[in-house]
């Protein structure tokens, strides 16, 4: 099992969401916690990215210390935004 933390920016995302995806995504977060990683990010960004729905989760996973920060949540167009893919 792994600790959790999540980055000082995490919070501005996760209160964005509706109450029912905020839900949904902490208990996702909790499965990270508990298994393994999802899949990397394209073009090469150090994160890994699960899914709730439309909505993104992104995070690292640190072996060494055996934890997972998380860093991002919200809806695809954000996650791009946040990506800097999309303006």
């Amino acid at each position: 099992m792994y600790k959790i933390e999540l980055h000082d920016n995490w919070e501005k995302y996760y209160v964005r969401l509706p109450p029912d995806i905020q839900k949904r995504v902490w208990k996702k977060v909790q499965q990270i916690k508990q298994g393994l990683p999802g899949r990397h990010l394209n073009l090469g960004v150090d994160y890994f990215v699960e899914e709730v729905g439309q909505y993104r989760i992104c995070y690292k996973s640190f072996e060494d210390t055996q934890v997972r920060r998380f860093y991002f949540v919200g809806n695809h167009k954000d996650y791009e935004k946040w990506l800097g893919i999309r303006k």
